[in-house]
């Protein structure tokens, strides 16, 4: 949706109250319904439904009739409020081209009183592009109910956050000015996205400023997750800017090594590529049994001193609380337990082989039973023959045949006592089936079940 920010000259105070009774409603409202929206916004004789009406012409909410007569919030609408704020602030009071669109965000010019020109940045989670964002971002936390506006808020909050802290301690970052809902200002970078450089006269120089920053950082405690050749700005002077920080975690996050070295390849990807870089690599015997292949200068995360500074605790990175600490120790303690203490994997495993032990038994049983009786048959059958008769074989079939009948009846008699023993001590319901004979004289129906409940 295109930002217009010429609807605001025309928008009076009777609107703004009425979006931001819109957005009051729509702290536990998907639709937030018209008649709470009237009584929210407290306008006479009914003008919040005029206001609606005009606020619904320029797409700044939404109308949904289909289980009630509600309205929702649009992201122009949220956009609306928040210049709306930050032009009472004075932050600003203009808002001039739109300087990038990313799957997350767009970024527009402002411009200060003063003539002084910075960035806005507004959040915009949801996108058809982008809308995996519960499992690629961790802004809910324990949250299980959301919208995308509440989402946006967040991720703004959080950026504006780690920009500030990162400034503080001297990281290449923007200046972070202010922040409200799901915009964030900021002091706007001269130069170009990396991304976008085809030539650099010092690459060599410009390649270890980059990685100097990607160990600066985990020295501090907090990890980009997305340092790659698009959030990188770079002036004529080839100076270095880090932008784009709502998804940072802190090097304590169960997956810190992973988005580290993720980090570090993109960059070792695109100089190689972009500009005909060559890292080269060597052999080094550790042990003298494998080679280990290992570029040269390449960090390697635990190599890394992260006793530089605390940020990841200062800001409440993603992983780094007591909390989620004390959970992951005690999650890997259980783990390491479970596979260092043998006797109660050796407990298990012998239960599980006695009861083995105990079918092979029962299966022996039979098979010796059913040995014994062909022993008996074979007897038998000896008994009737004399010694050097020729041998039938339609014999050997039909004492075969007998032996089976033999052991079905013997099964069928053990399986019998079985379900005695097992009905032995339960009460017995009679079933709504249950024939109930009103004579003197059984009926055969009545037999039959008798039979039948006697197994």
């Amino acid at each position: 949706m295109k930002l217009d920010v010429n609807v605001l000259r025309y928008l009076s105070k009777d609107d703004f109250r009425v979006l931001t009774a819109v957005e009051m409603g729509m702290r536990n409202h998907e639709i937030v319904p018209s008649e709470l929206i009237a009584r929210i916004a407290s306008l006479k004789h009914g003008g919040s439904y005029k206001v609606l009406k005009n606020l619904l012409k320029h797409k700044l909410v939404h109308h949904d009739a289909s289980k009630y007569d509600g309205f929702r919030l649009t992201y122009l609408g949220y956009d609306f409020l928040a210049i709306k704020t930050m032009v009472n602030r004075g932050v600003f009071n203009g808002v001039g081209r739109q300087l990038g669109t990313g799957k997350e965000s767009d970024i527009f010019e402002v411009v200060k009183e003063d003539g002084t020109v910075l960035a806005m940045k507004l959040h915009r989670l949801g996108r058809v592009s982008f809308r995996a964002v519960k499992a690629k971002r961790d802004y809910l936390r324990h949250r299980s109910s959301y919208n995308w506006l509440y989402l946006s808020r967040l991720a703004a909050l959080k950026e504006f956050a780690f920009m500030k802290a990162l400034e503080e301690h001297g990281f290449p970052v923007p200046n972070a000015v202010d922040c409200n809902r799901h915009c964030v200002i900021m002091s706007l970078v001269p130069g170009y996205p990396l991304v976008q450089v085809k030539e650099l006269q010092n690459p060599d120089v410009v390649f270890e400023t980059i990685i100097g920053a990607v160990v600066r950082l985990a020295e501090h405690g907090l990890i980009h997750c997305d340092f790659n050749e698009f959030n990188i700005m770079i002036d004529d002077d080839e100076k270095v800017t880090m932008i784009d920080f709502p998804q940072m975690v802190s090097v304590s996050h169960p997956n810190a090594q992973m988005y580290f070295d993720r980090d570090v390849e993109c960059i070792y990807k695109f100089f190689e590529k972009r500009f005909n870089m060559l890292f080269e690599e060597n052999e080094n015997d550790s042990d003298g049994s494998e080679a280990e292949m290992d570029e040269v200068g390449r960090p390697q995360f635990s190599e890394i001193n992260k006793n530089s500074g605390f940020l990841d605790k200062e800001l409440a990175a993603s992983g780094f609380t007591r909390k989620d600490q004390n959970e992951l120790e005690k999650l890997t303690e259980a783990e390491l337990d479970m596979y260092s203490d043998s006797d109660d994997e050796r407990t298990s495993d012998e239960e599980d082989e006695d009861m083995n032990e105990t079918n092979i038994k029962q299966l022996e049983s039979l098979q010796l039973e059913k040995e014994d009786n062909n022993h008996q048959v074979a007897d038998e059958h000896d008994d009737n023959h004399q010694v050097g008769d020729e041998h039938d074989p339609e014999d050997d079939g039909e004492a075969e045949s007998e032996d089976d009948a033999e052991l079905v009846k013997s099964l069928s008699k053990q399986r019998r006592k079985a379900i005695q023993a097992a009905h032995r001590g339960k009460r017995n319901f009679a079933s709504r089936n249950t024939y109930k004979d009103k004579g003197g004289k059984s009926s055969q129906s009545s037999k039959v079940h008798k039979q039948v409940s006697g197994w």
